[in-house]
């Protein structure tokens, strides 16, 4: 398995949620976005410091900073 951070994933690659070391509101806004297991994201913008970085998650465009997409495991396809 090919599993990395959210935050490693390269312009253009997809891979599924596999989980969120995060706790609290912002573990539960990141699930109420649609990032629970098995969901499929891809990246979509790299902004030009990295920070914030885009990705399409369940039919929307969501963008995240780095600090947190740190915390998001997935597995690359």
């Amino acid at each position: 398995m090919n599993k990395i951070m959210l935050s490693d994933l390269k312009l253009g690659e997809n891979g599924y949620v596999r989980k969120i070391f995060l706790t609290g509101d912002i573990k539960r806004r990141l699930q109420d976005l649609g990032f629970v297991d098995g969901s499929l994201i891809k990246c979509v913008l790299k902004s030009p410091l990295k920070d914030p970085t885009a990705y399409f998650i369940k039919g929307t465009t969501i963008a995240i900073r780095e600090e947190i997409a740190q915390n998001i495991l997935i597995e690359r396809v």
